[in-house]
This record gives structure tokens, sequence and C-alpha cells, in this order.
């Protein structure tokens, strides 16, 4: 009898003991004492009754073990196949009648027994569905119930590229005035159906240059630089967008801001600034498009009146990426400040709960609320309510066009710019001076790089400038990418000698 010792009781190894012994040494052996007398068969049939009764004893143990243990462990020697299956579907009976137990408890999980958990996703996925659209819809409907006039200062390229967009998310413009592409083969102006969801009421759009053929085709009202106060006092624009180059961004708010403050006295009534009963829906939401951020919002937050609502945004994107589609495209934005609320820096948390909001602003209307964070009086007042309003309505305009919101603060805007849009203008420019020209043999490589000539060299060099001279942090690139040329020379040179 072949036994394994370390799977066997005890009473297992002496029945087979006493079994091997009583065969393996017939009566004939002399040697045994006593009891075990030789050429006697009884000795031996001493023996087997002894090995009988053992193995009845371990049987009996055994029994007891598998009573214990319960049905798993007769199911556990069963082949894998049968196995799994059985306990499938018992835990399937069990959970069609609500139960909640397993066969095993929590020592093991089948990864069949969810049978019918597929048909309940797909239903819950279908209730989504239906609760997704019937909240879509009713958006849509708080959109168009309130459209936005928007008034765009600088017609050029990229002003033309965004008031197109404007226009086709009119609800009341007449589009049969578009009658073909315009003038400006380079804007990207192909006419397209109204398929916006009527966020935008009307367009203005006012530049130094005459634009009015190509607003006019485009179903933009244009006025002349000149009537600038007209610009802002009589077309009641909830939203100016200033899409002046960098360059001239300055200027362009210092000729703003004093129309704006006459603006102001004349909706009140009385001229004065400091009245109580102005807030931020008297003035229109003023809105930045430039490459950089600190800039504009350090010009916007020191030149205009505290009355007017500021978002800083960059569309990250132009003419030439996004000339058939804004979806995917990535739009940055800080809503800056709302109803005299400076949000983003202002909003930050503090560390200490109890030190005063005067250390992080000057404003006498700013406290700390008890999570340590600065808030303002005027942020519960329902002219904050409408400005932020006008705000999310306006950026909903790029959200409906499939853009990726992202928003960011003004600082972290310009770090990140300084090592992607600055340096990617900064390579192409350098590269545009070698003159490269395609080969006959060029590599897809080679044509990602003539593309980047292409792309960065069709900006102007104005705005190129612009990156550099309002980015703080556009020099230190440039110092990187010195010390990197030096390196890899250097380490060409070293390897002469091999």
């Amino acid at each position: 009898i072949n036994t394994n010792l370390r799977d066997c009781s005890r009473p297992s190894i002496l029945t087979a003991f006493l079994l091997n012994f009583s065969w393996a040494h017939p009566p004939c052996l002399s040697y045994h004492k006593t009891w075990m007398q030789p050429h006697s068969w009884n000795n031996m049939i001493v023996l087997s009754s002894l090995a009988l009764f053992c193995l009845i004893t371990t049987s009996v143990v055994h029994a007891a073990r598998f009573l214990t243990i319960g049905s798993g462990a007769f199911i556990s020697g069963l082949p894998r196949r049968i196995h799994v299956k059985t306990i499938a579907m018992t835990a399937n009976k069990m959970s069609t009648k609500g139960e909640s137990s397993s066969v095993y408890g929590d020592e093991e999980k089948f990864p069949n027994s969810n049978y019918g958990e597929l048909e309940r996703l797909k239903q819950e996925e279908r209730r989504l569905a239906s609760l997704l659209a019937s909240i879509r819809q009713e958006k849509l409907s708080v959109l168009r119930s309130r459209p936005l006039s928007i008034g765009v200062v600088g017609f050029g390229r990229f002003g033309q590229f965004i008031a197109k967009k404007f226009v086709e998310h009119s609800n009341i413009v007449e589009h049969s005035n578009i009658v073909g592409p315009t003038p400006d083969s380079n804007s990207g102006l192909e006419t397209k159906p109204n398929t916006g969801v009527g966020v935008v009421g009307k367009v203005v759009a006012i530049s130094r240059t005459d634009y009015s053929d190509v607003a006019s085709r485009m179903g933009v009202k244009f006025l002349p630089y000149g009537d600038m106060e007209r610009f802002i006092c009589e077309e009641d624009l909830d939203v100016i967008v200033l899409a002046v180059s960098i360059l001239s961004f300055e200027e362009t708010v210092k000729e703003l801001a004093p129309i704006l403050t006459k603006r102001l006295g004349q909706s009140t009534g009385s001229g004065a600034k400091d009245n109580a009963t102005i807030s931020s829906s008297t003035l229109p939401l003023i809105v930045d498009v430039l490459s950089v951020k600190e800039h504009p919002r350090s010009v916007l937050l020191q030149l205009l009146p505290e009355e007017c609502d500021i978002l800083c945004t960059h569309p990250m994107f132009g003419p030439d990426s996004a000339r058939d589609s804004w979806r995917g495209q990535t739009f940055v934005y800080e809503r800056t400040r709302i109803d005299k609320v400076l949000l983003g820096e202002s909003g930050e948390k503090i560390n200490n709960s109890g030190r005063l909001a005067a250390e992080k602003t000057d404003k006498e209307s700013s406290f700390v609320d008890s999570q340590g964070t600065i808030r303002d009086v005027h942020e519960n007042s329902n002219a904050h309510v409408e400005g932020m309003d006008r705000m999310e309505r306006f950026l909903s305009i790029w959200e409906e066009e499939g853009c990726q919101m992202t928003p960011l603060s003004c600082k972290d805007h310009d770090t990140y710019a300084a090592d992607s849009q600055f340096i990617t203008h900064l390579m192409g420019r350098i590269l545009g001076q070698q003159g490269l020209q395609p080969t006959p043999i060029d590599t897809r490589g080679f044509q990602s790089v003539l593309k980047l000539i292409e792309n960065t060299n069709a900006d102007s060099f104005d705005l190129f400038y612009g990156l550099y001279k309002f980015n703080r942090n556009s020099g230190d690139t440039i110092e990187r990418l010195r010390d990197a040329l030096d390196t890899i020379t250097r380490s060409l040179e070293e390897h002469k000698s091999y």
C-alpha cells in the first residue's frame, strides 16, 4: 500500500503499517514472541482485524470533517469546469431571488457569476442617456432665453476668425446676406449655415482698418475705429472681446477705459462712480484673447473701472490649425473678476484662517470665511449672479463648439506657454532662417519640420515678439536652449577622437 505520509492522519498511517506487517511476515517466521507465535495463522487474523478497525476509524474521522466543512469540500474536489458552472448557476439563482450569499462566502470569487448584469447596465445606460438629453434641451432653452450681444475690437485675421463663429451661434442675424467667401482668402471664412444654438444675439466689430465689406458678407455690423464711443455707449453690448495684437493691447485699453467710465456714469444717472447702485451688469464683460496672460490681466485690472467684469482667455488655436473645426482644440481661461470680486489669486485658500484679508488684497469689502477662503461682500448679490451667468453664457459658445475647456491661472499659463508655445515659435523661426526647402527624399520627420516652419512664420513677427517681451519666462527658455545647443556641440566635438 503506497501511502503519502504528509496527507494522512495517524489512523491512516497505523492501518497501512499493520496491513504491511501482517502480509509481509507470514506465520512461518519464528522470531515473534508471546502473542505472535510461529506457524500460527491466528496472529495474522488478529492483525488484519486490527487494521480493519483502524480503517473504519479513519473513515469515520474523514466523514466528520466532511460534515463540518460542508458541501464546499465535496464540490472543490470536482473538475474545474463542473465546479465553476455549478457555483455560477447557484449564485445566479440566489441573485434573482434577491439573496446576497455565496456558496464559498468570501473565500473565492467567480467571474461568471454576474449573469444578467449586462442587461441591467444597458437599461441604466439608456436611462442616463435619456436624462442627459433632457438636461441638454433644458440647457439650450436657457441659453436661447438671453442671447448675448458681442462686440469685437480688432477685426484682423483672428478677429474675423472668432467673429465668424459668433455669427454661426446667432439666432437673429440674417444669413441670407452671406453670399460667398470673403476677399481675404487667408481668413478661413467659408460660408456655413447657422448651426449654433442661439447663444449670440448680434455681433458688432470695430477696427482701425476698414473691413466693412468683409463684415457685411459675414453678417457682422462694422464700425470705424473713430466711432468707439458709439460702439461702447450705444450698441448695448454684453461682451467686448479685445482681439488686438499683444503690442497694441495696453494702448487699446487706455482708449477704452474713459469711455467705459462715461457709460457707467450715464447708466447710473449721476455720473458718480461710487454710487451704491452701480453694478457690473451696467458695463460689458471684457474678454482678452492674447497668447500671453499675466500682461493683459495686469493691464485690465489696473486701467478698467472696477465695475468691469474680466475674463482672461487664450484660444490655443487659430485660422490655420482650426480651419475646419474647433472640436478638440484647447481653450484656456481664467475668471478674473466678477462684480468687483477678484477670483483666482484672491480666491485661494490661506494657511491661517485668522490672517487678515488685507494681506492678500487691499479691498475693504474682503473678508476671510471659516474655511480660510477670501470672500467679498458682493459675491452673493444679484449683480454677482448676473455677472457669472453672462460669463458662463460666453464660455458656452466655446463649449458648444467642442473645445477642450481648461481653467488655468494666468501665471500658470505663462509658465507652461514658455516651454510649449514660445519654444515652438522660436524653433520655427530659427529653422526658417536656414531657408530649408523640400527635397526628393524627404522623410516624414523632415516634412513635419517644414510644416512647423510654415505654421510659425505665417504669424506676424509682432506676435512672436509679444510672446517674448510679455512673458517673463521666455528669456529663461532661450537661455536653456543655448545651453542645450552648447552641450550637444561639445558632445559632438568630444566624439571626434574616437
